[in-house]
């Protein structure tokens, strides 16, 4: 299946019309599939291509140096979780991954500097850190762009999640599926779930592996061009709309057996608002035809809980 392909150049630099046609395509996109491919998103390749040899160097690193970098309290906030630690809400068995995660840079002085901790430096790849930083700020640009969007189709004030997410407690995850070496006990690498932020963006991933389970129930191989992003509603925009955008459930599937030997990378930004903001559905959202589907939560509740369900608090 090939999601829908949108270009972000359209609602950055085209005119009224064009804008106007970018909000309706995405919005409409939003609520049929809650996935679209994204064009002209200002990530240069140059700096992914780097940011992926750096992730494989990471994970190349023996065991023993990469707990070096895992630091116990933080939920996997920021650095290394070993393999096997997070599971899909409503199931035990563990997804067949590692990661690394780096997480908002707040300069001093900013209210937000004390909530989060500080990234982990990876001492032995010295350019990682830069690059993780200068993806980050990359995807959040695109993702805030995005959010003007969606704000517009939801008949919001184009900045309405402005302040929501300056400073918000967004990842950037790097994730690290191994080769498999023995019969798996499950055909799944990842096992199907939702997003729990507000929109996730996903450039590239080494090997195929991604499906989305459409309206009929089937599951659905997702394809993108080298040069786009994929990009997906998550539960707490979904709660904020009372459903109307959807936050789609994914999963991520294990190769053929003829490329068992292959390990897969992919690097998911999670786009988070700040702690505060409230998830109660918006009122423009909420109809006799739609009641209220959700209780009113802060998004640092949400999190909170959600956190709790996949096992990394």
């Amino acid at each position: 299946m090939n999601i829908p392909v949108v270009d972000l150049a359209a609602f950055t630099k085209g005119d009224d019309a064009a804008k106007q046609a970018f909000v309706q395509q995405l919005g409409i996109a939003y609520e049929q599939v809650g996935f679209v491919a994204v064009k002209n998103h200002g990530i240069s390749d140059e700096l992914i291509a780097n940011l992926y040899s750096q992730v494989q160097d990471f994970f190349a690193m023996p065991t023993a140096d990469k707990k070096k970098y895992e630091i116990a309290g933080l939920a996997g906030q920021r650095g290394y979780t070993s393999f096997g630690k997070e599971h899909a809400k409503g199931f035990d068995a563990p997804d067949l991954k590692e990661f690394f995660q780096f997480g908002q840079e707040v300069a001093a002085g900013e209210p937000e500097k004390e909530l989060y901790p500080d990234n982990v430096v990876v001492t032995e790849i010295p350019e990682f850190t830069p690059s993780l930083l200068k993806a980050f700020r990359g995807f959040e640009s695109a993702g805030a762009a995005l959010l003007r969007a969606i704000a517009l189709f939801l008949n919001l004030e184009e900045n309405y999640f402005a302040d929501h997410i300056h400073n918000g407690n967004s990842i950037l995850r790097a994730i690290y599926y191994p080769p498999i070496t023995e019969e798996p006990a499950s055909a799944i690498r990842a096992e199907q779930h939702e997003d729990i932020n507000l929109i996730t963006l996903l450039v590239g991933a080494s090997a195929d592996g991604l499906e989305i389970l459409n309206m009929q129930g089937e599951w659905i191989p997702v394809t993108s061009l080298p040069e786009q992003i994929v990009v997906n509603v998550g539960d707490m925009l979904q709660r904020l709309t009372n459903n109307r955008l959807k936050s789609t459930t994914h999963r991520v599937v294990n190769p053929p057996r003829e490329k068992w030997a292959t390990p897969r990378y992919s690097i998911p930004f999670f786009l988070h608002p700040k702690k505060e903001m409230s998830l109660a559905c918006l009122p423009s959202c909420i109809d006799d035809t739609h009641p209220k589907a959700y209780e009113d939560y802060t998004a640092g509740e949400y999190l909170d809980e959600r956190l709790r369900e996949i096992g990394l608090k």
